[in-house]
């Protein structure tokens, strides 16, 4: 397997890849890339976005127990929460 450090150029994957979004938030997404690859070498910045990254995006997410849907199938059923 073939493992990558740094994101590809312009998104692209073997000549895959892009960008397909609204082209009402390019300006947006313009705007963020242009931030991103000033910041992203200082050691400030790389530690807050491991905080967030740790604390927020990965942190595991709750199980849920659908009781309706228990009731109807007859076994306790649980739902992965991803809000």
């Amino acid at each position: 397997m073939k493992y990558v450090n740094e994101f590809p150029v312009k998104g692209k994957f073997d000549g895959f890849g892009g960008q397909f979004v609204p082209e009402t938030i390019m300006p947006a997404l313009e705007e963020l890339e242009a931030a991103y690859k000033k910041l992203k070498y200082d050691p400030k910045f790389k530690r807050e976005l491991d905080y967030y990254l740790r604390e927020y995006a990965g942190r595991p997410t709750p199980l849920y127990l659908a009781k309706n849907l228990s009731k109807l199938v007859g076994m306790k059923v649980y739902l992965k929460r991803e809000d």
